[in-house]
């Protein structure tokens, strides 16, 4: 009997995932082989690079999903050609500890972009009236908003130079977007 308590000759007709059983996966997974037996099962596609050029990081607000998507589509003419991670606050991870999992996320996420895309840039989106500042900073910075301005620009330029330290071969671009999905340029 294989693994997964069928007999040996279903074992041989089955997909190789579903022949190892979960604690032989659990055991490849944590020798590092999970990756490794993951590409074996993902279409070829998947790893093909040269239609992607950016990896944005932007919010998780639902009142801008449709904003954005219009931003990177028609405004910096991206459509379909950026890898997209969401985390609320966006670029608050560069000024705060308060989620120190969003900012290793983040990182791993730009590392397999470059690795696997080949992306040449890298678009910084926060906007106003962001909850997730509120929460990590007990302030609502939207009241005033000179300084809400000030801060999300002060987060943006951080996250910047941290990906230009990091990764000096690539574009940083970094935006503040309104509710009205209006984006304006944050200046390095």
């Amino acid at each position: 009997m294989c693994e997964t308590h069928h007999a040996p000759s279903d074992c041989q007709a089955m997909p190789q995932a579903r022949r190892l059983g979960r604690r032989s996966f659990l055991r490849l997974a944590a020798l590092g082989g999970g990756a490794a037996l993951l590409g074996s099962f993902l279409p070829r596609t998947s790893w093909a690079a040269g239609g992607t050029d950016a990896l944005l990081l932007s919010c998780m607000d639902y009142r801008l999903v449709h904003a954005v998507g219009e931003f990177m589509d028609e405004r910096l003419e991206l459509r379909g050609k950026y890898d997209h991670i969401v985390l609320a606050g966006a670029s608050l991870i560069s000024i705060t500890d308060k989620f120190p999992d969003w900012n290793a996320t983040f990182w791993q996420h730009l590392g397999v972009a470059i690795d696997l895309h080949h992306i040449r840039r890298v678009v910084l989106l926060d906007h106003r009236d962001c909850g997730a500042y509120k929460v990590a900073f007990g302030e609502d910075f939207a009241r005033t908003p000179a300084k809400e301005t000030e801060v999300h620009a002060r987060a943006l330029r951080a996250l910047r130079r941290e990906v230009l330290a990091r990764h000096p071969q690539l574009a940083v671009e970094t935006y503040l977007m309104a509710l009205d999905g209006k984006a304006e340029e944050i200046p390095a």
